[in-house]
């Protein structure tokens, strides 16, 4: 009897519709993406780099990518970038219905994600700030939370940075996915993700952070503007907010045309059907 009631309990949770499962798998992922991401850039700021700096910035930020996509993988996906979302859409792998609903769960994830890494080191940004948050100058500290040009940078310059960085993105993920390349084992595709955002992070990041992920940028820096910021956030770098949204959205399309072109439409003979059912939903090629 006690068994039937928790039974029917759990039953009146759990959601019908697949469509919203992915929405709160999108969500709950990107969350965890900026959370701990945008946490490890929060530790290495505040604590003057004392415990952090640019190899733990990059390290840390892959591996809560990586995170992220064992979270969410198995249900949507694991997209957790508005641009992969895109990528797979216009490849033929995801229906454009479920676009928006995706992205709008990220934006959503990672808009939740920045103000908890606020919260979280709250007393912190106060102590070394003095209660001054700034965009621009020696104690800085809205780039812990959203990318901000170097100061030699050109808007073209970083257009094409977040194109091509992208581009490399889309093409590194889109092999690690491939059934008719070589191939990651099952379950370790996360991994081979997280490898490729070091690589990325530590030979493209140097122009203006590497963002590469329109929700992981524009969500935080909609969280600095209400939290005190102000509307520099979207000023500084001569305007310089768009470009991490439009030009990772190009860079998508660039980087999911080329995989296609050059590999994946030439496969001798589809890649044999997988046996192991369960874990079909961790290719993003499969939405």
């Amino acid at each position: 009897m006690a068994k039937r009631s928790e039974r029917r309990w759990r039953d009146s949770f759990v959601l019908k519709n697949s469509l919203v499962k992915e929405a709160l798998s999108e969500f709950l992922g990107t969350f965890v993406m900026v959370t701990l991401g945008c946490g490890c850039v929060a530790q290495s700021v505040l604590s003057g780099e004392a415990l952090g700096g640019a190899q733990m910035v990059s390290v840390g930020f892959a591996m809560a990518v990586t995170i992220a996509i064992y979270v969410a993988g198995g249900v949507s996906g694991g997209h957790v970038n508005p641009a992969v979302s895109f990528a797979m859409c216009i490849t033929g792998k995801m229906v454009w219905a479920k676009f928006p609903v995706y992205v709008f769960a990220q934006f959503l994830g990672a808009f939740v994600g920045a103000a908890t890494v606020y919260g979280v080191n709250h007393d912190a940004l106060m102590s070394y700030t003095g209660g001054n948050l700034t965009v621009t100058g020696d104690i800085r500290t809205a780039h812990i939370f959203a990318t901000y040009p170097s100061e030699y940078l050109s808007v073209t310059n970083g257009f094409a940075d977040q194109v091509l960085s992208t581009a490399f993105l889309l093409v590194g993920v889109f092999a690690i996915f491939d059934q008719g390349n070589l191939g990651v084992p099952k379950g370790l595709e996360p991994i081979g993700i997280g490898l490729l955002i070091i690589l990325l992070t530590s030979s493209l990041s140097m122009n203006s952070g590497c963002a590469m992920n329109p929700a992981r940028d524009l969500s935080p820096r909609l969280f600095t503007l209400m939290a005190g910021w102000g509307p520099e956030v979207f000023t500084a770098g001569n305007h310089w907010w768009w470009v991490p949204i439009v030009g990772p959205m190009v860079g998508a399309g660039f980087g999911a045309a080329i995989y296609m072109l050059f590999i994946e439409l030439h496969h001798s003979q589809p890649p044999p059907p997988q046996s192991n059912a369960a874990h079909d939903k961790y290719e993003l090629t499969s939405m």
